[in-house]
């Protein structure tokens, strides 16, 4: 019954060891707008319907989103100044 136990953490914790590292790496820079204030800027935008998803990556912030004539947009948002790459 022990065994099974501390099997069972250890597989745990090597299963969230990569999550954790993941987490720590590629982060928004220290100066970056809050991601709430550059998603108001898109739903300010003309023809905005809803927001589909964010992604972060080293360009910046990739919204998805789409308008009332059901088309689809996907503009890349510098961190830092929120304005469109």
């Amino acid at each position: 019954m022990r065994i099974a136990v501390l099997a069972t953490c250890i597989a745990a914790f090597l299963a969230a060891g990569p999550a954790v590292a993941a987490d720590s790496q590629n982060l928004p820079p220290q100066n970056a707008m809050k991601l709430s204030e550059i998603i108001a800027k898109v739903e300010r935008r003309s023809d905005f319907r809803y927001v589909k998803g964010v992604d972060w990556d080293s360009d910046g912030y990739t919204v998805t989103y789409y308008t009332t004539d059901k088309a689809k947009v996907q503009i890349t948002y510098d961190p830092v100044t929120g304005e469109p790459k």
